[in-house]
């Protein structure tokens, strides 16, 4: 299932709009511009070593579900195994999953697996900050069990975030949940600034597949 339902897409659609602090959008085109430029000699060498392990391809493009439910393609830097939810279907990735690749590994705790998604920063799908963009097959299943789940779609997508910084891969969706809610409670450009900052020192110690870190 690439999109959501007729039913999901109405309700989500409806979700009123949550105002952008003043400057995102600005902090954004700047930031993922820089980052574009800077990080090309990056793009090159993390495509060398994802085709010098399994000579697959270099990228892994996904669906998603962004503001007020519309679908987008994101792309990543590969990290799993060609087809590994060939025989599954989409499945969370686990703590020692054996489909991600040894260089897998490195781009996930670096989160450099990521990188691609700038493309989305600039040209408006996604936000620096913001709730974690999910798959339609997920959110299908989150909005009939996760109470109020609905509000999160009331922001921009965004590559970093409370969820993120401060849970796990793993950490239930209803408390991810509540870090989306208490983000758009906070949202300001400086609040934002800081998430970006503890992002980066996060991805430079390379520390985003350990222990939770304490809000």
């Amino acid at each position: 299932m690439e999109c959501l339902d007729t039913a999901l897409r109405q309700v989500l659609a409806s979700v009123p709009i949550s105002p952008s602090p003043p400057g995102k959008r600005v902090l954004d085109l700047l930031l993922s511009s820089i980052g574009l430029i800077a990080s090309l000699p990056l793009w090159f060498l993390i495509a060398v070593a994802i085709k010098a392990e399994d000579r697959g391809p270099v990228f892994y493009r996904q669906k998603r579900v962004g503001l007020r439910g519309e679908t987008f393609d994101v792309m990543k830097f590969r990290s799993m195994v060609q087809g590994a939810e060939g025989n599954t279907g989409p499945v969370w990735a686990l703590t020692h999953d054996q489909r991600i690749t040894k260089v897998g590994r490195l781009l996930r705790a670096t989160a450099m697996d990521e990188l691609p998604q700038l493309l989305n920063i600039f040209n408006g799908t996604m936000s620096f900050v913001g709730p974690r963009p999910e798959r339609p097959e997920f959110v299908t299943q989150f909005l009939k069990n996760v109470r109020f789940y609905h509000r999160r779609f009331a922001l921009k997508p965004g590559l970093t975030g409370l969820a993120q910084i401060y849970g796990r891969y793993n950490t239930p969706p209803h408390q991810k949940l509540r870090y989306d809610l208490l983000y758009a409670r906070h949202a300001g450009i400086w609040f934002d600034f800081r998430l970006i900052a503890l992002s980066f020192w996060i991805s430079f110690r390379g520390s985003w597949s350990k222990q939770v870190r304490k809000w």
